[in-house]
C-alpha cells in the first residue's frame, strides 16, 4: 500500500493495529526550534531517529541530549537514534529545526532505553555498478543490539551512485513458516519504508507482486511516500540521474531476527551480487 507524500501534522502515518501492518508504527514529526512533542504508544516499543535537525530527547526521566547532526537533508550527515521501551513517556524539544522518524514493532515487554550514535552504527555496502544493485545500509537498530530490543529492526538504505535496483533478488517475509527439517525459511515481518530522492524531485518505483506467475502491483514513488508491505515479493528501482534513500521499519511476529525467502525465479542471482549475503546476515 502506497501512502502519497502529505502534511501528517505530527499525527501517526501508521498507527496502532494498522489493518495492513499491524506490526509496525510510523510517524513524522516536525518541529521548530524550541518546540516540544510528547508521545506514548501502548503495546509498542520505538526508536527515535531525526532525519534532520537536533533535539534532545526524555524517556521517562532519562536524558539523552542533542540527538541527530543533520542538516539540509538525510543525506547530509549520519543517522543517530534513541530506543524507546513499550509504552514509555516521550519528550522531545527540538534544539533546532528538526524532522523526526518515530518507528516501532508491536512488543509485550518493557525493556531499557538507551541511545545509538554515530559511532556505534553498523553499516554494511553491497551489490555492484555492474548489477545495478549497488547501495548502503546503515543500522541502527541491527544485529548488534538482538539483545536489548524486542522484535524491531530500524535501518536506512541509500543507493550507490545514480539509478539502479534495491531489495532485488525480489524476496518476501509474510509467514513463519519452517521446511520439513524444522528449519525456518521465512520469518512473518511486516515493513514500512519511507522514501527520500536527490534531487528531491526524483522518482522511482515499488513493486509489490503477492503470488509467483501473476502480475502484481507497482506503485511511483516520490519524495515522502511511505509504502507499507504485508504480503509478497517487494522490490523497488529509482530512476536514473537520481539518488534514492529509504527509512526502514521491520518488525517480526514471533521473533526480531529476520529470515527473506527468496523468490524462487531469481533466488540464483543471489550468487551473482557482491555481498549480498553479508548484508542478510544483518537484519538477524
Amino acid at each position: 500500500m502506497h501512502i502519497a507524500p502529505h502534511d501528517n501534522h505530527n499525527k501517526p502515518i501508521v498507527g496502532i493495529d494498522d489493518p495492513t501492518v499491524p506490526l509496525n508504527y510510523f510517524n513524522i514529526v516536525k518541529l521548530k526550534t524550541g518546540e516540544a512533542f510528547e508521545y506514548q504508544v501502548p503495546g509498542y516499543e520505538t526508536c527515535i531517529v531525526p532525519a534532520t535537525g537536533t533535539v534532545d530527547v526524555s524517556v521517562e526521566g532519562v536524558a539523552f541530549a542533542a540527538l541527530g547532526n543533520r542538516s539540509v537533508d538525510v543525506w547530509g550527515g549520519e543517522p543517530e537514534g534513541v530506543y524507546v521501551p513499550v509504552g514509555a513517556k516521550v519528550t522531545m524539544v527540538a534544539v533546532r529545526d528538526a524532522e523526526v522518524f518515530i518507528a516501532g514493532g508491536r512488543y509485550d515487554k518493557v525493556l531499557d532505553p538507551f541511545d545509538v550514535r554515530v559511532a556505534e552504527l553498523d553499516k554494511v555496502q553491497y551489490g555492484s555498478d555492474d548489477t545495478k544493485t549497488h547501495r548502503k545500509i546503515k543500522h541502527i537498530l541491527g544485529t548488534k543490539y538482538h539483545g536489548k530490543v524486542g522484535r524491531l529492526l530500524v535501518s536506512e538504505l541509500f543507493t550507490v551512485g545514480q539509478g539502479g535496483w534495491s531489495g532485488f533478488p525480489a524476496h518476501k517475509h509474510d509467514t513463519d513458516r519452517k521446511d520439513a527439517d524444522g528449519n525456518i525459511i521465512e520469518t512473518r515481518h511486516d515493513e514500512t519504508y519511507n522514501f527520500r530522492f536527490r534531487p528531491n524531485h526524483g522518482s522511482g518505483v515499488q513493486i509489490l507482486q503477492r503470488e509467483e506467475g501473476k502480475p502484481g502491483d507497482a506503485y511511483q514513488l516520490m519524495d515522502g511516500s511511505t509504502i507499507m508491505i504485508d504480503k509478497g515479493y517487494h522490490p523497488c528501482a529509482v530512476m536514473p540521474g537520481y539518488e534514492m534513500y529509504y527509512f526502514t521499519i521491520l518488525s517480526g511476529l514471533s521473533q526480531r531476527s529476520l529470515v527473506q525467502y527468496f523468490q524462487p525465479t531469481h533466488a540464483y542471482q543471489v550468487e551473482t551480487i557482491p555481498g549480498i549475503k553479508d548484508m542478510v546476515a544483518k537484519f538477524k
